[in-house]
């Protein structure tokens, strides 16, 4: 296998692990082994650690000697780093929107990614769900024009995605649809108080429904679960 080959391989099997990691096809503390991630996606165990290498540097894994692959959970100091960030980002950018005077254009554009939650949740579709949760907190931060602030928040997407299925999940591992309809009504809240230019409400939606995650999240929340929680 030349170079350029083995290069295509591991970027297969890195986005083939990495997809199964953000989906928890792969749950949190799963051991993957080399042989079968190779069986899996068709290649050699050469490219496998290669990939592997990869995903560890990035945080998804850790590598144990002669074992295989460990699937690390996001910690919890972890997800409230992630969460205090997002919470400065998203609610200094929806302001400065406000401020600008075009809460009325962002709330337009919002509606795309709350269409998107709304068939989702109706769906039971939970990797569409987190995407478009995602989306309409990108499309805020997005929406200021400020392109540090957008790569920085960029930059905790693979973390998002990883906080944000677990905790729609009830107990017996289907969709939760009370936490689904809670969490879309509170994007539509959030959306009317920008299109209504009411900054100190949006703060406080944006700051609540954080706070909301951040609970689920560490287990404090509906149903106690401490895997992960949309926001």
């Amino acid at each position: 296998m030349d170079a350029t080959a083995s290069r295509s391989a591991a970027d297969r099997v890195h986005a083939h692990v990495r997809d199964g990691i953000l989906t928890r096809r792969y749950p949190d503390n799963t051991l993957l082994s080399e042989g079968g991630l190779a069986l899996e996606t068709s290649v050699s165990r050469t490219p496998v650690r290669e990939a592997l290498l990869r995903l560890e540097a990035e945080g998804m894994i850790t590598l144990l000697p002669k074992r295989g692959a460990l699937v690390q959970p996001v910690s919890a100091q972890e997800a409230r780093d992630v969460l205090a960030t997002r919470r400065l980002v998203e609610v200094h950018c929806a302001l400065a929107v406000i401020a600008a005077g075009r809460g009325a254009d962002l709330a337009r554009s919002l509606q795309v990614p709350l269409a998107a939650l709304r068939k989702a949740a109706a769906d039971g579709d939970m990797t569409a769900y987190v995407t478009a949760d995602r989306d309409f907190h990108a499309t805020v931060v997005a929406a200021d024009g400020n392109m540090i602030l957008q790569r920085l928040y960029g930059s905790l997407r693979d973390r998002q995605l990883r906080m944000g299925t677990a905790n729609l999940l009830d107990r017996s591992g289907r969709p939760d649809e009370t936490r689904l309809a809670s969490t879309c009504a509170d994007h539509e809240a959030i959306a009317a108080a920008i299109g209504a230019g009411d900054a100190d409400l949006t703060r406080r939606l944006t700051v609540e429904h954080l706070a909301t995650a951040e609970r689920r999240l560490l287990g404090a929340g509906a149903g106690g679960s401490a895997a992960g929680g949309a926001a």
